[in-house]
């Protein structure tokens, strides 16, 4: 099925535009593809969950207004479609380090508890994509943990 996400990486990931688009720009919006999945895949975008995907694009990233709204605006269009994250995840294992890796699936861990709950939509698709990155169950687990440390110190202090 050729689905929105599918020409937004035609249009920015694949071969073609090497040339056109540095290779770290083309990871960056890879990563940050799949992080709107993440977010998109309960159904309930809250707003505490945009706020974190907007700041980790932003921070992470250093996407501008325009790449983050066209993401946004694809994600909005593709959550009721199925998606082939092999073409996110390929040009990623192609290129990032296994720490960069497990920093993905931290800040995927950050998106899926933005909302204070965990989906199980949420956990099943972080456990496909770590499995697809590569990510070893432990550091999962690992980045799982330390997530829920963050926001439970992050509330002591509200």
């Amino acid at each position: 099925m050729f689905t929105k996400l599918q020409q937004f990486f035609n249009q920015y990931l694949n071969e073609e535009v090497e040339d056109s688009i540095p290779l770290e720009r083309r990871l960056q919006m890879a990563t940050a593809a799949l992080m709107v999945e993440m977010l998109h895949v309960d159904e309930q975008v809250t707003t505490d969950e945009d706020e974190k995907l907007r700041h980790i694009l932003k921070q992470r990233f250093k996407l501008d207004a325009g790449e983050i709204e066209a993401l946004i605006n694809l994600a909005h269009n593709e959550k009721h479609e199925a998606t082939d994250y092999y073409a996110f995840t390929s040009l990623i294992n192609e290129h990032y380090t296994q720490q960069q890796k497990i920093k993905l699936v931290e800040d995927l861990w950050q998106l899926a508890y933005a909302d204070s709950e965990l989906d199980k939509y949420e956990e099943h698709l972080l456990r496909r994509l770590a499995d697809l990155l590569h990510v070893p169950h432990q550091d999962f687990i690992r980045t799982k943990h330390k997530t829920l440390k963050t926001i439970l110190s992050t509330d002591k202090h509200r």
